[in-house]
Parts: structure tokens; sequence; C-alpha cells
């Protein structure tokens, strides 16, 4: 009793003095400040200063794969699209039991200090891509540039464009053939209007979620060369939506174009859609339509694509939650092109002839623990190209696993066998910087 009574008297003690001791300090004036960061609301890995904070972000990514083809690249005079999607990489492509390493990296520094016209910032972003294995560990800047303003924003320097390309993921599971061609922007048939590189770009807020942007682009290039870029954009009530315009020349050749990008995604319980349409001076266009319904247990998608030339596909997928932890895909996808079409396929044969591709797969992905997932996947895809070789068709298998413990940092591997007699596997460790 004795000692819980000293304890408890110590406490008192203890809240007295420390009621005492911050009145005294009210009294005196003493009032601890906020850090620059938090009083310029910027959060994550920083550095301040009496004026300046410096936020400090990056990403140390390594892949290495092993087997008788190479993701992502034209085997046996296979087929390829120009903007790099293989439709098929199964086939082997001559090599034995090959490897390759490949380290990807960035840091990337902001910092932002208070100005009477908002917070005024420079930005660097240092890369590196190490793909040989060797000691070549050349650093390039990607990002130099300032920039100053809230709800309107200058930004001057070497930096990314304005021009908007999102909007516009299928919604169904393989995605389709073409939609890179929309999803990335590089479907279009003319190169013209080369965007980002030396800018000059303002951003405003008008607020209720719209905002527009204007500037002059690719300012690198020969005077008369520059690119004028413009973008409307809205975000808000479960919808974002833009269209980006560019006009100006191809960096290589002068000549004189223009491009338009333009996309559409809302969600609105339980339907999702996106819609998004590219074009540009020389009549090119590639569009894209998907719709997508979630319910309790399962997920249902439709998506459509279509282009200039006289393409189309289509691709749909199930997906359903077999329990805790465990959702199966089912999917399936198909499109009609024609060879050396736009934005489409390069290939040894003729152009304008027509051809047929498909893929269909079935896929299961279980959560072993919190930080622990596994998947299969067991799926064919075949073409009507005449001079592939070998014969396009494949039956394939895929197994993986994937570590996310935490901290940013996320782990896997993988091995996938054809019918082929291709066999690949690969491992994948990456750690962000936040």
């Amino acid at each position: 009793m004795k000692i819980r009574s000293l304890l408890l008297g110590s406490a008192a003690i203890a809240a007295v003095a420390g009621l005492s001791t911050a009145g005294y300090a009210a009294d005196l004036g003493v009032v601890t400040s906020l850090d620059v960061c938090d009083e310029l609301g910027l959060s994550g890995l920083t550095i301040s200063s009496d004026d300046n904070c410096l936020q400090i972000t990056g990403d140390v990514k390594f892949e290495y794969d092993w087997g008788n083809y190479a993701p992502g690249r034209v085997y046996g005079n296979f087929f390829q699209s120009n903007n790099g999607n293989t439709y098929t990489v199964f086939a082997p492509d001559g090599q034995t039991d090959s490897n390759h390493g490949d380290v990807d990296a960035w840091l990337k520094f902001v910092g932002t200090a208070s100005s009477d016209f908002g917070p005024a910032s420079a930005t660097i972003k240092l890369i590196t891509n190490n793909q040989t294995g060797s000691s070549d560990w050349t650093v390039g800047v990607d990002e130099a540039w300032v920039g100053i303003g809230d709800t309107t924003r200058l930004m001057a320097g070497y930096k990314s464009s304005i021009f908007n390309l999102g909007d516009d993921v299928p919604l169904n599971y393989l995605g389709l053939f073409n939609s890179d061609s929309v999803n990335k922007g590089v479907g279009f048939a003319t190169t013209a209007a080369d965007t980002g590189g030396d800018v000059i770009q303002v951003v405003s807020n008008l607020g209720n979620g719209l905002s527009v942007g204007g500037g002059l682009e690719n300012l690198a290039a020969p005077f008369g060369e520059m690119t004028g870029v413009g973008v409307l954009q809205y975000a808000g009530d479960n919808i974002t939506a833009h269209v980006s315009t560019a006009y100006g020349a191809d960096l290589a050749t002068g000549a004189l174009g223009w491009k338009v990008h333009a996309g559409f995604t809302g969600s609105w319980d339980p339907i999702s859609v996106v819609g998004a349409v590219a074009t540009d001076n020389t009549g090119y266009w590639d569009a894209l339509g998907s719709v997508a319904a979630k319910f309790d247990m399962f997920t249902l998608a439709a998506s459509g694509e279509a282009t200039s030339a006289g393409e189309w596909g289509v691709g749909g997928s199930a997906t359903a939650k077999v329990s805790d932890g465990v959702t199966l895909n089912l999917g399936g996808r198909y499109f009609h092109g024609v060879v050396n079409a736009p934005g489409n396929v390069k290939l040894n044969g003729v152009a304008g002839a027509p051809y047929d591709v498909y893929q269909v797969e079935a896929a299961l992905t279980a959560a072993v623990t919190e930080s622990v997932s596994l998947s299969g996947a067991v799926g064919i895809t075949d073409s009507t190209i005449t001079n592939a070789s070998p014969t396009p068709m494949a039956f394939y298998g895929k197994a993986g696993v994937a570590w996310a413990p935490g901290g940013g940092f996320t782990s896997g591997a993988n091995v996938t066998v054809t019918s082929l007699g291709g066999y690949k596997a690969v491992f994948t460790a990456e750690k962000s910087i936040k």
C-alpha cells in the first residue's frame, strides 16, 4: 500500500510540475514551430533547413532471367509491333541457357521553399540502366527543371510533357493486343509534334476538379520546330477525363504535324467504364472501349478496339474470388490485324495482308500469408501469320511466387515453359524510397 501511494503521489507531482512548466513556457511565449516541410505540406523522406525542404525519392530494381528466349523480343521471324509489343514470346531464339541481368535505378531530389507566388521548387532526377551486368554505370539526367506556384504553376527546364496519355487501360484480364498504341500514346503513325524535353509549361487549377495546361515543348529543336501542347483535364466524382493536343515538328525531319489523345474513366458501383482515342495529321486513329461490372464474388469485363487501317480486336474476362485470398482469372483476347499497318506489326510479309491472333488463359493466385502469394497459369496462343517460323501456336504454363514483406521491398520469381520448347525463369527484387 505504501509503495502504491508513493507511486500515485509521484505521478501527481509530475503532472502538476508538467502543467506548471507548460504554463510557464506559455507565459514566456515559447512556441514549438512546425518543420518547414510540414508547413509546405510535404512528407516522406525529407531534409529541411530554415527555408527549404528537400524530398528524396528513388527506386532500385534488379531482374535476372535464364532460359532459351528473352521476354519482349522477336524470335524465329515472328511478329512484333512497332511500339515494342510482341504478341508471342514463347519461341526459342536459338540460344542455349542464355542469361540476362538488368539493374534499373533512379534517384529524385525536389527542393521546395515558400515564395510570394506559392511553393518554389527545383527538381533533379538521375537514372541509370545497366543491362549488361558490366561495370558501365553511366548516370543520366532524366529531369532538371524549376517550378513555382500553387493553383497556377509555371514549370521550365528539362522534363516530361504535360500531354496526358492516361484514362485508357483496358479493364479485362490480359488486356487487348493493340491497346498499347492508345494506352502509351505511341500508336501515332507519325512522330511529328515531339513533346517533352526542354519545356516551358503553365498548368492552372480552375476548381471543381477542372484544370488546364499549355506550353512550348521540344525547345531543343532548331528554331521554328518547337511543339505547342495544350491539355484540358477533369478529376472528381469518380471520373477522370482529358483531351491533349500537340502541334509541332518532327525532331528528325522538321515536318509539321499534330496529334490528339483523349480518354475517359468512370466508376459507378458496380460499373466501371474506360474509353480512349488517339489520332494524328495522317488520318490514323486508334480507339478502345472497356466496361467492367464488379459484384460480391466476381467481376466481368469486356473490351474492344479498332484502328483506321480496318483492324479490330476484342477481349473478355471473368474474375472470381474462390475463397479468402484465392482469385481465379479466366480471360481471352482476339485481334484481326493488317501487316505493316500504322502503329501495328512489322513482318517480313506482304504489306496490307490480314492476319488473326488470339490468346486464352486461366490463372490462379493465392495469398499464402500476408506477404507471400503464389500464382499459376495455363494458356494457348496462335496466329494465322503464314511465314512465322516455327509455327506460332503455343501451349504454355506459368508458375510464380511474390514476396512483399513491407518497407517498400518486393521480390518474386517465376518460370514459363511452352510447347515450342521455350523456357524462361525470372527473378526480381525491388526497393522503393519514398
